[in-house]
């Protein structure tokens, strides 16, 4: 790990800024007619559509989905996310209320059986990438066979889980057996005070040693997330970028986004812009990466770097138009939209008898009502919305 040594004698004092967050909003952050404070909730989708480019275009058209996964605007819905629990070994910040959060109580949870069969029928309809999230995946005992019989589904090409790694390391070789084929793992800070200050926990070198613990089963390229918050690590960009250049990882620095109680404010949002003129001001160049259609992601190369960095850019720069994403959550609730409020159950229809075409025109109904694109950042940060252990990293 090479970063300045200089940066763990100043955290301490950061911290207070990211706590108050009293720095001032700076000029990186847009103010246009969608993000700003007249966004997109005074506009129809027909005129979101038009500004952001909402259309199927873009998507590949060699996917093959069925009718209940394509939304109103042609976007195909060939990926979802399953939250497979509301429980978490550490207390991030930005995941959950300062005052805690009451989990939902375990028999109205999914149970394995009725996962698989929720998510065989997305995968029968078109759906190809299941990941798998929480709270904290691994810490769902049945996680081994979770996988397996996700990974034994037909036509399922990816099986991926998003951790943050505490106790990865012991439980990946059977997960890897298990057909658990792609990892992306949370990591918002090189400093283990930091760490311990954002998550209320210890356990920093244990998500290192899980990172090289990928690596070395083959995992290629190990995701690693970083949350990038002001007065907490925009100063540790560069030194998350240094990890690139010699290991096989792809580091992918996320824009702050609100959720209930995380105490979101545009002043703790570091822009995609901005965190590129930090990276820059080092001297070195970035070479991009063409990225697939209904990628997230803006993708990027270093000379020499085993690995690649990317930036997520919910906030200043959204995805919408390339959409093809869908969540279950832990409750068995359907959500269209990581932003939006709506939800639907899954949960009681399964339980109450209800066949696959029962369901599966549930389903579609709630993608045909799919937004065109969200509200912008200033009205999500007003938009009632669940915290993010409920909805699933």
């Amino acid at each position: 790990m090479r970063f300045c040594i200089s940066k763990i004698v100043k955290w301490h004092s950061s911290l207070r800024n990211f706590s108050s967050a009293n720095s001032t909003i700076i000029s990186h952050i847009p103010q246009n007619s969608s993000d700003g404070p007249t966004s997109t909730s005074q506009i129809n989708d027909e005129t979101v559509s038009k500004m952001h480019g909402t259309s199927c275009e873009k998507f590949p058209t060699d996917e093959p989905v069925s009718n209940m996964l394509v939304d109103s605007f042609g976007r195909k819905h060939t990926y979802l996310r399953i939250s497979i629990t509301e429980r978490c070994n550490l207390r991030c910040q930005y995941c959950m209320p300062a005052e805690g959060v009451e989990l939902t109580a375990c028999p109205q949870l999914l149970s394995q059986n009725e996962i698989v069969r929720l998510a065989n029928l997305f995968v029968c309809s078109g759906v190809n990438k299941i990941r798998l999230t929480g709270g904290e995946p691994t810490v769902r005992k049945d996680i081994d066979d979770i996988c397996l019989r996700l990974s034994n589904l037909k036509g399922l090409k990816t099986l991926a889980m998003t951790t943050n790694g505490i106790t990865l390391a012991k439980k990946l070789p059977r997960l890897k057996e298990c057909g658990l084929s792609l990892l992306n793992i949370s990591l918002d800070t090189l400093v283990p005070a930091k760490f311990e200050f954002m998550t209320l926990r210890r356990g920093h070198e244990r998500v290192l040693n899980a990172i090289d613990a990928a690596i070395e089963l083959g995992y290629s390229p190990v995701k690693v997330n970083c949350v990038v918050m002001r007065g907490f690590n925009e100063d540790e960009i560069c030194d998350f970028v240094e990890l690139t250049r010699e290991k096989p990882i792809n580091v992918r620095f996320i824009e702050f986004m609100p959720f209930d109680g995380n105490v979101w404010n545009s002043k703790k949002l570091v822009p995609y812009s901005e965190m590129m003129d930090i990276f820059l001001r080092s001297g070195k160049e970035l070479q991009r990466i063409q990225d697939h259609p209904t990628e997230t992601a803006k993708n990027f190369r270093i000379d020499v770097h085993q690995g690649t960095v990317s930036f997520i850019t919910s906030m200043t720069e959204h995805f919408c138009a390339c959409c093809n994403r869908l969540r279950l959550l832990a409750d068995g609730n359907f959500k269209v939209c990581l932003f939006g409020p709506s939800e639907v159950s899954l949960r009681d229809p399964l339980r109450n008898g209800a066949d696959d075409s029962e369901i599966s025109e549930i389903i579609g109904a709630a993608i045909k009502r799919k937004k065109a694109a969200h509200a912008g950042m200033f009205n999500l940060a007003k938009t009632p919305n669940r915290p993010m252990i409920h909805i699933g990293g």
